[in-house]
Parts: structure tokens; C-alpha cells; sequence
């Protein structure tokens, strides 16, 4: 995508918009408040609207509703019993204290309650701000309660007029994440690929779109309830999303033994095609992205088609002049792949028609299957709470440690007397996050960005003198702020300190650059007490809890392996939907074990025992999760019919592998039992039968005949049991290493 395509979609994105809408949503209390000569109480009315904008998060209209209503009443009840206790240094600190412990372990409730709770933290610092007395107490907190209704209203009735742009926003995102995706399998293809590099990419791209998928989910399933698809272009959406997501499927069955593959056809020419035919269907699909985000419609391609059809004539060639008893099987994946890429083209062809909303179909089509077992729910037990409070929690300690931290931070404030103290705390909230790595960048990206938010600022002061240019620019880097509080917090803070720079120039103009100088000592011991806390406070390092990351893996691959293995060995209807709901696990499974394998490589060196054998477990998880999402397409495509009761030993014992990983992990050694290998060797001498039979009928020169079909069918699901067990055995092995290569 060229520099102007990606200024397009950025300029139409979801974060664009979504800054716009919280900036003109925390703005508008105080500019309407000051046509009527009260900006003091706009402002705390914007204070309000800020806070709730940060449970705003993407979702269901019920789930945002609830997330922002409860906001509203915690952030004014938290201000009230801020202002009462502020009369005693003690009762304030305690105060200070449980807030931060009470409302950390809210992200044992998902992120929506995360974002809550720092929300009621982010009032209570700024309550310290402006010290209230008496009925001044609840006429502020009235007008915090006022500005966290307006913004609650303000977001879900803009919803409401448009309530499928976002939609289209996210759907954008989903089908540029599944390019990206399909573009780097295309690396695959070059002549020496980073094999390595590129599955750790995959594997990233592969939890990122996970992550789309989820957000999608929940958002179309929300949709159906509101419109009871009752419009035209609610149907389109649902549809295409359900293409898109069995194009994807169909990318994932694409996985290969590249560099056999590469010996076998380098030679002809016909990976370098394939190459460029899938990056020409990436590069469609960044097109139908583009598309669906800015409403005007996307065109095909013609040099893909053709290159197609060109590739499909050099592979029946291939076939008729190449072929030979050694490479036959090599064939049966060509063939494969041909077959793939020929579907995929087909469907992204169908996809740029949807972008033009000129299409029809039923209306149970276009969603009996995309909701099925996947409507978002929200679990808020208090036994949840009360399950975590302990030291093995890692929320429990990152709890703790932030009322710690806190508790520091206001201490340091009292000592030294600093004047803007609640800066400190601010940063600390800010900061402070459950796992290491994750405070360590922040921490880091609030400093640097703190301090080059102040240059600019300063500079835009000492050249702009106008106050109404002034404000646009406040209004400018405000919004940009908030365009990429999601994706980017560096560019949040540098974004962030200027506007607040130029806010506090019109409070003060007189003493400004004294407050920013202070701001940023504030900053700076804020960021020292975050970065000590993080390291020395309970800390929870990763190589203590990454075990039980794997053995949730392993409990997935099980699930999911056994809810489609079954299958294969009789003729029972397939339920899709369980196995949909099982992909779902393993993929969650395998995003949380990436995540917390990144913290861990961030983390400091002593703390990382083990690395090697646990980026070998992702690594091999993230392969065994491509051949298991190729045996699912295998599985539910009408043009494979294999089944055979003889695998049903091969998946007792690939089973057994899984099973005896767990058993070393949970050092129970002694219960594992060593799985038969007899059942699989059995089914592949009858795949061998096949080969021979066929490589008889090519050496007769017959190309199409039953015995193809069969080997076909029969050997692209036994190679996939092939592969699966052979990853299983794999990993068997790496966990049997666990305790030797953690020091344990």
C-alpha cells in the first residue's frame, strides 16, 4: 500500500473517528458552559465526560451502556469521599491506598472494567486538584455526574444515527489484517525465505486477527438485535464478513513443506507465480479494505485472473512433462496449492461486488452461520474478585503494587511539598500496568514524550500569539491524542502534553512555563516510583507463571484436535459450531501464551531461565494450529470426502502426546505412557498402496482417473495427521525439557 492509500485509510479508520468523537465529546460541556460565562463549571463537567470516555471501549451497545453508566456513578461517588477525606492527611491517603488496590483488581472483569477503574482512579488524582468544602462538595460531584451522563448519551445516540460505520471500520481492519496475513505465506514462496521470521510474524498477525474477529463478533451480533437485519446493507456486512473469514481459513490450509517444495519446483518457475499472484490478491484485498471503509467500491484485478489461468495451463504442463514416480507426491501439494489459490481468487472477486451493495441473497443466509455461539458475554461475579486475592494472582499483585506506589507517591508529595503533587500520582496510574514490560515501555514513552510534548508546546506558544488559532491547535493536538490512545501511547503522550500546555497557558498565562517545568519533575518522580515499584513491589515475572500459559495451550490443542479429529473416522453430521467455539479457545490460548512470551523477553536477563525452550513451544504451536486449522477446511469442504475408521488409534495416540506434555509440565512423570506409533505407520503403508497405483498410471500415461481422486482426498487429510502428530510428539518433548531448561 502506497504513502497516499495509507493516508486514505488512516483518514477513515476507527481511530480517527474515534478521536474526534471523544475530543468533541470532552470539549463541548465547557464550550457551551462558557457561552453562558460558566467555564468553571464546564470544566468539571468535561472532567466528568473525560472520565467515561475512558470506558467508552468498542462493543456491544448493552455492554457499553452498562460499562460507561457504572463509570458515571463511581467516578462521582469516588470525588465525594475524595473531597470529605481530604480534611485529614491519613483518611485521605487510606482513601488513596484502597482506591488503588479496589479498582486495579478490576481487570480480573475484562478490559471494559479495567478502563472503569482507571477511570475512577483518573478522578480521584484530579479531585486533588481542586480541594472542595461543604455543598461544594455535591454540586461538583453533580457536575461530574452531569458531564459522565452527557458524554454516555452523546456516544451511544452517535452510534445510533450511524450504527453500522463503525462496523465498516472494524470489518476494514479485519480484511487489511487477513491481507497482511495472506501477503506474508506469500513469503513463503521466495527463493530463500526467512522461515523463521516470517512464522513469528505469522503467529502476531495470526493473534491480531484474532482479535479483529472477536470485536466483529460482538459488534454484528449486536447489529442483528437492533435492525433485526431488516436493511440491505446489514445483510452485505454480515455476508462479508463470513467470506472473509472462510478466505482466511483457506489461506491458513495453504501451510506447506516449503522447502521441499522448493526443491522439487524451484527450477520450473511456478513458485515465483504463485508468489506473485498472492501478493496480488493481498493487495486486492487492501483495495476491498479501503473500500468498505470510504463507500466507493473496488474493481478486480484483471492481471490476477489472468495470471491464474496462465499458472493453471503451466501446471497441467507440469503435470503432463514433469511428473514422475518421484515427485508425484509433491504434486498432490502443488496441486493443492493451484486449487487454493483459484478459490481465493474466486472470492475476492465476489468480495469487490459486495462493496458495491449490489447483491442479493437470503436473509438466513447471511447469518444462521455467523452468530451461532458466539454472542459476547460479560461475567461480573464477585466471587471472581474474591478468588483472585492472593500472591499467585498476578492481578492481586499488580493490585497491591499500585496502592503501594501510590501510597509512596503521596508521601513523596506531603514531604517535598510539591505543589501539582497529583501529577505524581497521575503517572503512576498511568504507568503501572499487571506485567512488567508493559510498565518498563510506558514508563519510558511518558518521559521521552512528556518532555518533547513540552518543547513543542513551548514553541507553539512563543510563535503563535493568536488566541483562536491557539485554541484549533489545542482542539487539533487534543484529538490527535485520542486518535491513538489505542494503538500507540508514545505518540498519546507527545500528542497530549502540548494541548495541555496551551490549556493551562489560558489559566495561567503568567506562570506557565513554571508549571510545565514542574509537570515534568512531577513526571520524572512518578516515573521513578512506577519503574521501582514494577521492579522491586511483588513483582510478577513471567518464567513463574508462563507454565500455566502451557498448559492451557496444550488443554486447547487437545479440545480443539479432538472436536475435529472424530470426525474423519465416520460419516456423523459435522457441528461446526463447536468446532468454531474450540478454534476460538486454542487461538485465545495462543495469543495469551505469545503475550505473555513478549513480556518475557522484556523482562531483565536473570528473569529469563528457559526462553529458548518456550519460543520453541510457541513456535511449534503456532504450526500445529496451521495444520489443525487445514484438517478443519479439510473436514468441512463438500470436495473431500475421506473418512476411515483407522485413524481413530492415530488420534488416541496423538492425544496421548498432548496428555503426556501436560503430565510433564505438572511434573508427574511417572504417570506418562509412551503412545503406539503402529496405527499411524499402518494408515500411511495404505496411502503408500495409493502412490504406487498411481505412479503405475502415470508410467501408462493415464493423468485422470479414480485412483487421482482418491490419493488426493486420502492423502491431504493423512499428511495432516501426519503432521499434527508429529508436532505433538514435538512438543511432548519440549515440555519433558521444561524443568531442565528452567533450572528447576
Amino acid at each position: 500500500m502506497n504513502y497516499s492509500k495509507r493516508y486514505i485509510n488512516f483518514i477513515n479508520g476507527r481511530y480517527v473517528g474515534e478521536g474526534i468523537r471523544i475530543t468533541a465529546g470532552i470539549l463541548l460541556p465547557s464550550f457551551l458552559m462558557n457561552y453562558f460565562g460558566e467555564l468553571n463549571i464546564g470544566f468539571v463537567m468535561s472532567l466528568g465526560a473525560l472520565c467515561v470516555s475512558a470506558a467508552d471501549t468498542p462493543g456491544a451497545s448493552k455492554h457499553r451502556f452498562n460499562g460507561m453508566f457504572a463509570c458515571s456513578v463511581l467516578v462521582t461517588v469516588l470525588s465525594i469521599g475524595v473531597h470529605y477525606t481530604s480534611i485529614s492527611t491519613f483518611l485521605l491517603g487510606l482513601v488513596i491506598v484502597l482506591s488503588g488496590f479496589v479498582f486495579s483488581m478490576f481487570h480480573v472483569y475484562g478490559n471494559r472494567s479495567a478502563a472503569v477503574g482507571i477511570a475512577a482512579l483518573l478522578v480521584m488524582v484530579m479531585s486533588l486538584q481542586t480541594p472542595q468544602e461543604g455543598k461544594g462538595i455535591w454540586i461538583n460531584a453533580g457536575y461530574i455526574l452531569a458531564g459522565g451522563i452527557w458524554y454516555m448519551l452523546y456516544s451511544l445516540v452517535l452510534y445510533r444515527l450511524r450504527p453500522y460505520k463503525f462496523i465498516q471500520q472494524v470489518l476494514s481492519d479485519y480484511i487489511f489484517e487477513v491481507s497482511v496475513f495472506l501477503k506474508l505465506r506469500g513469503d513463503l514462496y521466495a527463493d530463500v525465505p526467512e522461515y523463521e521470521k516470517i512464522n513469528e510474524q505469522l503467529l502476531q498477525q495470526q493473534i491480531d486477527i484474532e482479535a479483529q474477529q472477536n470485536m466483529l463478533s460482538d459488534l454484528l451480533f449486536n447489529t442483528r438485535t437492533i435492525v433485526k437485519e431488516s436493511t440491505h446493507i446489514g445483510r452485505v456486512l454480515v455476508k462479508t464478513y463470513l467470506e472473509v473469514t472462510e478466505l482466511y481459513e483457506s489461506v491458513m490450509t495453504t501451510y506447506q513443506q516449503y522447502h521441499l517444495m522448493h526443491e522439487q519446483f524451484d527450477n520450473t518457475g511456478i513458485l515465483e507465480k504463485y508468489q506473485q499472484i498472492i501478493y496480488l490478491l493481498s493487495a486486492e484485498m487492501e483495495e476491498i479494505s479501503m473500500a468498505i471503509k470510504s463507500d466507493i467500491p473496488s474493481e478486480p484485478n484483471n492481471e490476477t485472473q489472468q495470471l491464474v489461468q496462465k499458472t493453471r495451463k503451466q501446471f497441467e504442463e507440469l503435470r503432463q512433462h514433469y511428473m514422475n514416480d518421484d515427485n508425484v507426491e509433491n504434486f498432490v501439494s502443488l496441486g493443492r496449492i493451484q486449487n487454493n489459490l483459484e478459490d481465493m481468487a474466486d472470492k475476492i472477486s465476489q468480495l469487490h461486488l459486495f462493496t458495491t451493495y449490489e447483491v442479493s441473497f437470503k436473509k438466513e443466509d447471511s447469518h444462521s452461520r455467523a452468530f451461532s455461539g458466539l454472542a459476547a458475554t460479560e461475567d461480573f461475579r464477585p466471587s471472581l474478585f474474591f478468588n483472585n486475592l492472593h500472591f499467585e494472582s498476578n492481578i492481586f499483585r499488580h493490585s497491591v503494587r499500585v496502592a503501594l506506589a501510590l501510597l509512596v507517591g503521596y508521601i513523596v508529595s506531603l514531604f517535598f511539598k510539591v505543589d501539582h503533587g497529583y501529577w505524581i500520582l497521575l503517572t503512576i496510574v498511568v504507568i503501572l500496568k499487571p506485567a512488567y514490560a508493559l510498565s518498563k515501555r510506558r514508563n519510558s514513552d511518558r518521559l521521552i514524550g512528556t518532555a518533547l510534548g513540552i518543547v513543542i508546546g513551548l514553541l507553539v506558544l512563543f510563535f503563535i500569539k493568536n488566541t483562536t488559532v491557539l485554541l484549533v491547535i489545542m482542539i487539533i493536538f487534543m484529538a490527535g491524542s485520542y486518535m491513538f490512545i489505542r494503538t500507540n501511547y508514545f505518540l498519546t503522550v507527545l500528542l497530549m502534553t502540548p494541548y495541555i500546555i496551551i490549556f493551562f497557558h489560558y489559566l495561567y498565562p503568567a506562570n506557565v512555563s513554571q508549571i510545565m517545568l514542574e509537570r515534568i519533575i512531577d513526571t520524572a518522580i512518578g516515573s521513578v516510583i512506577a519503574f521501582f515499584a514494577s521492579l522491586f513491589l511483588i513483582p510478577a515475572w513471567e518464567r513463574n507463571s508462563i507454565k500455566a500459559y502451557m498448559l492451557k495451550m496444550l488443554e486447547a490443542n487437545d479440545h480443539y484436535y479432538s472436536s475435529i479429529a472424530f470426525y474423519f473416522c465416520s460419516d456423523i453430521p459435522v457441528k461446526s459450531d463447536k468446532i468454531k467455539i474450540a478454534r476460538r479457545e486454542v487461538l485465545i490460548s495462543l495469543a495469551n501464551l505469545s503475550d505473555a512470551f513478549t513480556r518475557m523477553i522484556s523482562e531483565p536477563k536473570r528473569h529469563q531461565q528457559g526462553i529458548k525452550n518456550v519460543h520453541r513451544f510457541v513456535a511449534i504451536n503456532h504450526t500445529l494450529i496451521s495444520h489443525l486449522s487445514s484438517l478443519s477446511y479439510l473436514l468441512q469442504t463438500e470436495l473431500n470426502t475421506f473418512r476411515s475408521p483407522d485413524l481413530l488409534p492415530v488420534i488416541d495416540n496423538t492425544r496421548q502426546h498432548f496428555k503426556n506434555a501436560m503430565l510433564n509440565l505438572l511434573n508427574q512423570k511417572e504417570a506418562v505412557q509412551k503412545p503406539d506409533s503402529f496405527a499411524l505407520k499402518s494408515v500411511n503403508e495404505k496411502v503408500q498402496i495409493l502412490l504406487e497405483k498411481r505412479k503405475l498410471e502415470i508410467a501408462e500415461g493415464k493423468l485422470e482417473t479414480k485412483t487421482k481422486k482418491e490419493l488426493v482426498e486420502t492423502k491431504s487429510v493423512t499428511d495432516q495427521f501426519n503432521f499434527i502428530y508429529s508436532n505433538a510428539s514435538v512438543i511432548c518433548k519440549i515440555s519433558n525439557d521444561y524443568d531442565a531448561e528452567m533450572g528447576v
